[in-house]
């Protein structure tokens, strides 16, 4: 069954420089969009570095720091990760590095980098919502659930967070304060479940929590007016049994759709299908 990845944890990349972000969406997104998300490190300054360095060459050698962010780039992260382990261990890079091996799905070389990370900034939101997204990976959902609140303290305003926050209650079954903090995530950045720029984990769940998770997300994509994203969801909640077409007509979060033809043919087509046969 097809599993719409937006609501899956996602990783902080924010530590990457600059130059990665452009790019990594280019070139990682089909990798990236298979596994809860890390927060993006990559942004511009390489991009502006890289074109400057094509008009005119620059006279130092790239840092192994460098060499390994471009490498990562193109998914070469055992290389990457040689490459970062001959450059300074700083925050960032033992962070990077984390993400590197997770992205490898070595869960333990991973967390030891984050946590390596944090002994040199203990106060960095991204590091601590990568570690979590590992906790979250592995079904430690409580253990996970703290290190998003950490993450908030030094980051209130962090969409990314609160979304895999969200996400995170939505697999204990805490449904309203999942859909809450789907909320305070949607108002700070209403396309923050249309982001495809910071790389997931994978998070397996049950087919109650994925049904659970897909109705909220219908919620959240009707409130940011994503009418077709919001049906989508709906049908996905629909076959894996979390809700029923009579539930979904009585909700209030779906009034604006009411008159939609596509919600009403959803919806009559699922009724149809949930009637028992005749004998």
């Amino acid at each position: 069954m097809f599993m719409c990845e937006n609501h899956r944890p996602r990783l902080a990349l924010s530590a990457y420089p600059a130059f990665l972000s452009a790019a990594l969406l280019a070139s990682l997104s089909p990798l990236w969009a298979q596994v809860p998300r890390v927060a993006p490190p990559i942004a511009s300054q390489f991009a502006a570095s890289t074109t400057a360095a094509a008009a005119s060459p620059p006279a130092n050698s790239p840092t192994h720091e460098q060499l390994a962010d471009a490498l990562a780039v193109h998914q070469r992260y055992q290389a990457a990760i040689h490459e970062y382990m001959q450059a300074p261990p700083t925050a960032a890079v033992w962070n990077k590095m984390g993400i590197a091996y997770q992205m490898m799905f070595n869960l333990k070389d991973a967390t030891h980098c984050y946590k390596e990370s944090l002994k040199l900034n203990s106060h960095n939101a991204s590091v601590l919502n990568n570690l979590a997204t590992i906790d979250d990976s592995l079904k430690q959902y409580r253990q996970a659930e703290k290190l998003y609140h950490k993450a908030l303290k030094v980051d209130p305003q962090s969409a990314l967070v609160l979304k895999n926050l969200g996400t995170n209650l939505l697999s204990q079954r805490k449904y309203s304060q999942g859909w809450d903090a789907y909320k305070q995530a949607l108002a700070i950045d209403p396309q923050i479940f249309q982001d495809r720029t910071s790389p997931q984990v994978q998070n397996p769940t049950t087919v109650q929590e994925r049904g659970a998770m897909n109705y909220y997300m219908a919620m959240g994509c009707v409130r940011t007016g994503h009418t077709d994203c919001a049906l989508q969801y709906l049908r996905m909640a629909l076959d894996e049994g979390f809700t029923n077409p009579k539930k979904i007509a009585s909700d209030i979060a779906f009034e604006s759709l009411r008159d939609n033809p596509e919600f009403q043919q959803l919806l009559a087509s699922q009724s149809k299908q949930s009637k028992p046969k005749s004998q």
